[in-house]
Formats: structure tokens, C-alpha cells, sequence
């Protein structure tokens, strides 16, 4: 009921480990695919070892809202093959979220993830507080990258997206023309704390990246856009953390959903969204997943009226 393909991706749950939470060790991510994960997106790894931004890098904002500046920190793709690797022995999907300096360093890194038995690819071009932002804010950019790096590899290539500019629309069409196999929409919104009494930003880096409850309705709104106008798969990502955020997705038109912040509600949660979309689609006498995609556009939205 809830199996599905996207791209070339076999799924057994429509629900993705999202980009940045808990995909950094074989470990954490085996745990994460018996809790109930269709596919694994790991944390967004580059070409070298990067610490990333001193703490406080992550705090809750508001409920099931957090802002994080984490900056990037990974081990570098040669020390992250071994984990690769050993995830790969399940026989599970497993996304590899790249990032790079420049196209040639997206291209040494998603090359190195997909001989080491990635799956599918991931580009990052979008984290609010990382300079890989300055590709997902132009459209000439992101079609020159995609396509460089569609040329070179064989597995499918998702982009990850950037709300943060004025018109996403033509950010996706530039992916979808350069070749990219599906988008993912929305990653988080530049955003930031200020502490009154010390009178300085929260976060040690200043700026960061607001995710959780707060922007889901926003995403939803991007992914209900973007259903309209693109011909690839829309992996649906930001503020799920109930069946029902899940569902709002599909319905404006996405494939599949990736959920990142709820995890600090357990891992319990996959389970229970798991459950709560199966119960959906029986109540609602729907057989598989792929049969609610898009619904909510064949609803016809009030005309505004002529007072002519």
C-alpha cells in the first residue's frame, strides 16, 4: 500500500530520511530503516573534512520549530565511503547528499558516492548558511551544475532546493532542464534569533536555517507550484511530523516526503506516520500511495469577482 518508485528508487514507504539529522554513521541509519524509513538521505557530505560553526549551532525557536547553523561540518567523502559502504550491505536506498567548492568538486564527490554504492545523489545547493546557497539563487548556475554532473554519473539525481530567492519556479525548471531526475522541496528558511539581554544573534554563526511545524505550510504551498509546471518527481521536505502533513504533501503533488526535525520526538514517529498514512488510504478506499498525488489541484480555487 505504501510501496513505491521514484526514479529508479524502489521504496517500501513513501517517507525519506531527510538531508542534515542522523545520516552521518551506518549506525544511526540502520536504526533509522528498521524504525520504518522507505530510503536514507545522509548528511550532506563535501570533498574534505569541514568542522562546521562552534556551538550553539541548533536551538528550538518555537515548538517542533528549530533554527540551525550548523555549517556543513562532515568527514569528507574518502573517510564517509566506509560508511557508505557498510549501509549498503541492508540492500536499503540510500541517498547520498553531496556539496562541493565547485562543479568539478560536486562531480569528484557524487562519483566517489555513487562507486562506493550510493543509490541515488543528492545536491546540495540551497543550505541558507553555507556558500553551496549562491548556486540554488541562480537559475544559469543550477542548470550549468545539474548538468555537468548528470553527465558523469549513472545513478538519478535529485536537487535540493532553495526558498530563499525570489522565484524557486525557475530554479526547479533549470534542474529538471539539466537533467535532474526529481527535486526536493523546500530545504529551510534563512532566519534568526536575537537574545535581548546580551543583544547578539543566538546562534554562533548569526543566521541560520529555520525548520520544523513553522514552515511547513509554506513548503506545501512550493510543492503545489512546482506539481504544475515540472515533468520530474517532487520529494516533498519540510515541517512533517503527523500523517497529516504527509498527506498535504501528496496531495499538492509530491512522490514521497523526507522528514528531518520530528525526529527529536523519537524514533517512534516514523512508525506512527507509517500507520497513520495506511489507515488513510483504507478509510479514503485508495490502494497504493501514488493514487492521492496531486488531488488538491483538481479543486478550483474562488475566482476573484467582477464588480464591472
Amino acid at each position: 500500500m505504501l510501496e513505491l518508485n521514484i526514479s529508479e528508487l524502489k521504496l517500501n514507504s513513501p517517507l525519506i530520511l531527510a538531508s542534515g539529522i542522523l545520516g552521518v554513521s551506518y549506525s544511526s541509519m540502520k536504526r533509522l530503516i528498521d524504525a520504518g524509513f522507505g530510503a536514507i538521505t545522509t548528511k550532506s557530505i563535501g570533498p574534505v573534512r569541514r568542522k562546521g560553526f562552534k556551538n550553539p549551532s541548533i536551538i528550538e525557536v518555537y515548538n517542533g520549530s528549530f533554527l540551525n547553523s550548523v555549517g556543513l561540518g562532515n568527514p569528507g567523502i574518502n573517510s564517509f565511503i566506509t560508511e557508505i559502504k557498510e549501509i549498503k550491505k541492508f540492500g536499503f536506498p540510500l541517498i547520498v547528499s553531496v556539496f562541493g567548492d565547485n562543479t568539478d568538486s560536486y562531480i569528484d564527490v557524487a562519483s566517489k558516492a555513487e562507486k562506493a554504492g550510493a543509490d541515488a545523489i543528492e545536491i546540495n545547493i540551497s543550505c541558507p548558511h553555507a556558500e553551496v546557497s549562491s548556486i540554488g539563487i541562480d537559475k544559469n548556475l543550477t542548470y550549468s551544475v545539474v548538468k555537468a554532473i548528470k553527465e558523469k554519473i549513472s545513478v538519478p539525481l535529485f536537487v535540493k532546493l532553495n526558498p530563499n530567492v525570489t522565484n524557486m519556479d525557475d530554479i526547479a525548471l533549470a534542474a529538471q532542464k539539466g537533467g535532474a531526475d526529481g527535486v526536493v522541496a523546500i530545504n529551510t528558511l534563512a532566519a534568526m534569533k536575537i537574545d535581548i539581554n546580551v543583544k547578539r544573534p543566538v546562534l554562533s554563526h548569526g543566521g541560520g536555517g529555520l525548520s520544523g511545524n513553522a514552515i511547513h505550510p509554506i513548503a506545501v504551498k512550493k510543492v503545489y507550484d512546482l506539481y504544475k509546471i515540472l515533468k520530474i518527481p517532487i520529494i516533498g521536505c519540510g515541517g512533517v511530523s503527523t500523517y497529516e502533513d504527509a498527506i498535504e504533501f501528496f496531495l499538492a503533488g509530491a512522490s514521497a516526503v523526507q522528514i528531518g526535525t520530528a525526529l527529536y520526538q523519537g524514533y517512534g514517529i516514523i512508525s506512527k506516520i507509517n500507520q497513520g498514512l495506511k489507515k488513510y488510504l483504507k478509510e479514503n478506499d485508495y490502494n497504493s500511495i501514488s493514487e492521492i498525488k496531486g488531488l488538491a489541484h483538481n479543486y478550483k480555487t474562488q475566482e476573484v469577482p467582477d464588480f464591472d
